[in-house]
């Protein structure tokens, strides 16, 4: 496989890791960083061996693939450019601000034939790919997604910025189409949702209760999951598994037997994992990890979360 040029459009934080990972892996080429910030463009492009850029649209002809890691709000627009022009996309998450913007970029990556990929990055948590072999049948998942307040993020709602995360690890984990919805969602600091809580209820019997904020005192990451034969917990910040097994009874007992097992993977590296894995996907014209099609069902339950709240808040 030939040399692929890569490009990051967005040199924040987020940009500034992708071109970071992208900079570390043989075959690639990190040709160019984007930023309306040129000075910030500069700063990035001069510690990769990039080089700056101020308009993503003059990406055309020189790269084969780009991370999008602009504002949540311009990731359509961002997006729509460099599919329209050939070039294949690892889209940081949300994928669009909307449902009907996030439809229409998967209708591009299709009629282009671009490899699309959507940046859920838990997908490549450690921790949430081990439960791939452990996760079976649940009946209730709790998850917990807390952060202190930053402005970054904030052009979205908490459901689009964090609670996302944990819809697509339950939808990839455990797929089924959705029952109903019951949600609330209050707006503390921004114009927008800050703290949300959902309970979804899907049409294999899986329960699923989901609270957010971005206004919380402390960060924490966790996810619950309970199933006939066992309750998993999963600590995302200490890359941590908890698994409790049930067994049956030993002769004589009445009740079944409770084993107790810890697994500690390690620290990882999601972001790595999840770049190379797009890098893959364009080499090997393969399927994405992460596909448009998983971003838009995650888009479409956000839709529906929200819509819920909005209803619930108008007719209180």
């Amino acid at each position: 496989m030939s040399e692929l040029r890569a490009g990051v459009i967005g040199a924040g934080r987020l940009g500034t890791l992708h071109a970071r990972k992208y900079a570390a892996i043989d075959g690639i080429h990190l040709a160019y960083v984007v930023d309306i910030d040129r000075e910030r463009a500069q700063k990035l492009a001069q510690e990769t061996g990039a080089t700056a850029m101020g308009d993503y649209r003059d990406l055309a002809g020189k790269v084969d693939l780009v991370t999008v890691a602009s504002p949540s709000l311009t990731h359509h627009q961002v997006a729509a450019a460099m599919l329209t022009a050939g070039i294949d996309v690892l889209l940081e998450k949300p994928m669009a601000a909307s449902l009907a913007e996030a439809r229409e970029l998967a209708g591009l990556a299709a009629k282009h034939g671009r490899v699309f990929q959507i940046g859920h990055l838990e997908r490549f948590n450690p921790a949430i790919v081990r439960l791939r072999s452990i996760v079976s049948g649940p009946r209730f998942v709790e998850c917990v997604r807390l952060a202190p307040f930053t402005e970054r993020g904030t052009d979205v709602d908490v459901i689009l910025d964090l609670m996302v995360h944990d819809l697509d690890v339950i939808l990839s984990l455990a797929p089924s189409n959705v029952a109903s919805v019951e949600a609330v969602g209050v707006a503390v600091l921004t114009d927008s949702i800050d703290v949300a809580n959902a309970r979804i209820r899907f049409k294999s019997g899986l329960i699923a209760n989901i609270s957010t904020s971005r206004v919380a005192p402390r960060r924490e990451r966790k996810i619950r999951f309970f199933q006939p034969d066992a309750y998993i917990s999963v600590d995302y910040e200490a890359r941590r598994v908890q698994i409790y097994r049930k067994s049956p009874p030993p002769p004589g007992a009445k009740f079944p037997m409770i084993s107790a097992e810890q697994l500690d993977l390690g620290e990882g590296d999601p972001l790595a994992d999840e770049v190379r894995s797009f890098v893959e996907a364009v080499g090997t014209r393969g399927t994405p990890a992460v596909t448009a099609e998983d971003g838009l069902r995650v888009m479409e339950l956000s839709e529906r979360i929200r819509d819920v709240m909005l209803t619930d808040a108008a007719e209180a």
